[in-house]
């Protein structure tokens, strides 16, 4: 069997194919794969690093006012779509997946024009513009979100809830003592705060008004500031705090999963990844949507998760020192509030969402 995916932009794109990827090479090692992307893009580097076969095309994104360089964008387009073509015949996919992204846009719309079965996987409650362009030439359209499903309206037929490959990964992480990689005590109830990969300047001011009394709560705090930020914090936390304080800050946390494993709270970004990662291991969670997404799209996916109880929610615009401690002391001071909380939140996992896909791409490839 040989699979073509393509995604990129974000690693929101990227990771849930690496996902999928590596659970179909557990299920079936003779599967190969081709992944399709941009040069410039951020999946370039991953996809290669990951050993992955990849092929690029050059595309960009319309610009949403009107702009001359539309029309450059036409133009890449049309040829993008004559690339992707030959890319298809020469690979001969069985199936074709995007994950989203404006690369998936002619990789995806040629394979459907040449009569390769087609998938597009949208993790987000709010549809991207490639995907519901995609949807009307596509065999499937694969959601982790039920609130998606209004998004592809016109197309029921199509529409499969398999959540998100991500999450099938995490799932079977068991506690350890990770922790003291942070010089935090592997048994004491934890925080986790993060802002996503590069950090989240209001978060991190945030933070930094709540650390006064951070100092003071019987549960420790683990903090990424992302690494643009970090020396600046770094400096002022330094001068706030002494040995063996129970707040750690780290510009950046790269086995994020074990960490998600080893603690009780999480507050962060409303991102699709990181959402299908809470939900699998059933993590309680506040969640501070990034308000400079398309569409917004980050206050919906917390909405989602909100209106199940399976997380609180701090507006942008409501985050403060006061604000932050407040919510999590709601919960961290609140052992069944939180045990509730993390039940709900497990009630929305897909541990098996890979599988879900992998069915659904053995259905139409038949």
């Amino acid at each position: 069997m040989k699979i073509l995916l393509s995604g990129g932009g974000t690693g929101g794109h990227i990771y849930p194919a690496l996902a999928l990827i590596r659970r179909l090479q557990v299920v079936d090692p003779s599967i190969e794969f081709l992944y399709v992307g941009t040069e410039n893009g951020l999946e370039n580097r991953i996809v290669r690093s990951a050993g992955i076969p990849f092929k690029a095309v050059k595309i960009q994104g319309f610009k949403r006012s009107v702009s001359f360089k539309n029309l450059k964008t036409i133009q890449l387009f049309i040829q993008s779509i004559q690339k992707s073509k030959k890319i298809v015949k020469e690979f001969k996919p069985d199936v074709v997946i995007g994950t989203g992204g404006y690369v998936c846009a002619p990789v995806v719309y040629a394979a459907s024009k040449m009569g390769v079965p087609s998938i597009i996987h949208e993790q987000n409650s709010v549809a991207g513009v490639t995907n519901r362009f995609l949807a009307r030439y596509v065999t499937k359209i694969a959601i982790c979100f039920e609130e998606a499903r209004a998004e592809f309206g016109k197309y029921p037929e199509k529409i499969v809830y398999t959540g998100n490959p991500r999450a099938q990964e995490v799932v079977g992480i068991k506690p350890s003592a990770v922790l003291e990689e942070y010089q935090l005590k592997a048994t004491k109830p934890t925080v986790l705060i993060f802002g996503g990969s590069r950090g989240a300047r209001s978060l991190n001011e945030a933070f930094l008004e709540a650390l006064p009394a951070f100092m003071t709560k019987n549960y420790q705090v683990l903090f990424a500031t992302g690494e643009i930020h970090y020396e600046k914090i770094k400096q002022q936390v330094q001068e706030q705090t002494i040995a063996g304080s129970p707040v750690s800050v780290v510009p950046y946390i790269e086995n994020m999963p074990e960490v998600f494993a080893n603690v009780d709270l999480v507050v962060s970004r409303s991102g699709a990844t990181t959402l299908a990662e809470l939900t699998a291991l059933g993590l309680p969670s506040i969640l501070i949507p990034s308000p400079y997404v398309t569409n917004d799209h980050q206050t919906r996916n917390a909405e989602s998760l909100v209106k199940h109880g399976a997380a609180k929610m701090i507006a942008e615009k409501e985050l403060s020192g006061n604000s932050l401690v407040a919510s999590i002391d709601d919960l961290m001071l609140n052992e069944k509030a939180r045990k509730q909380m993390a039940g709900e939140a497990k009630k929305l996992g897909l541990p098996d969402a890979a599988d879900h896909l992998i069915k659904i791409m053995q259905e139409i490839s038949h």
